[in-house]
């Protein structure tokens, strides 16, 4: 398993398939800098962002899924890396933000919707609420989504949210980290840590 993490009490970790725009997310959440590239699967192990003084860390997972020149044995090995890394912290997660690329992610998720199979990043959602970790989907790249409140709509169906996506605005958060626009997950993020009692860390969002 990934040994990286700084012994913090507090966390929010970024999750997600490559190339969905995490460490873009990472840095706007953290106005720090990180590897981020073209190609997916740049992050191959996490990337911590931490205030020692709050024991607080931001933790942006590597991506699952596709990524170039890695092969499936070291692909599954990462994801397996992520489960036991999010099991293995659990009590200090407060937040697990699920990242997709709006545009993409209903013809990946339906794609990988079988009888057999659960979409890795519609499982993991569940996972995070399994653990009692408060998911928060995070909707990148919405700048490239004509048709906003339908896709959004959809993307909730997926995750088994009733439609219309509006009423879960603590879990479905429509971004562009990119552009920086991200309010609308600082929101969903602070709503969380409220209910957590942790309003020291709502200054970060």
């Amino acid at each position: 398993m990934f040994e990286t993490r700084p012994d913090r009490d507090a966390e929010i970790v970024l999750l997600g398939r490559s190339n969905v725009g995490k460490s873009t997310l990472m840095r706007e959440i953290t106005g720090h800098d990180f590897t981020t590239g073209g190609k997916p699967g740049v992050t191959r192990q996490p990337n911590h962002y931490d205030w020692a003084s709050e024991s607080f860390v931001v933790t942006d997972l590597p991506g699952f899924g596709f990524m170039s020149g890695v092969d499936e044995e070291r692909r599954e090995a990462i994801k397996t890396d992520i489960v036991q890394y999010v099991e293995a912290n659990a009590e200090k997660i407060l937040v697990g933000v699920v990242v997709l690329d709006g545009k993409a992610a209903v013809d990946i998720i339906d794609r990988h919707s079988t009888e057999d199979e659960i979409p890795h990043t519609v499982e993991l959602y569940h996972f995070l609420r399994e653990l009692g970790i408060p998911p928060v989907v995070a909707v990148n790249k919405m700048d490239k989504v004509d048709d906003r409140d339908d896709r959004l709509d959809d993307i909730a169906e997926r995750f088994g949210l009733l439609p219309p996506w509006k009423q879960w605005q603590d879990t479905i958060a429509p971004i562009t980290a990119k552009r920086g626009d991200i309010d609308a997950l600082n929101e969903a993020v602070r709503t969380h840590l409220e209910a957590a009692k942790r309003d020291d860390l709502k200054k970060f969002f």
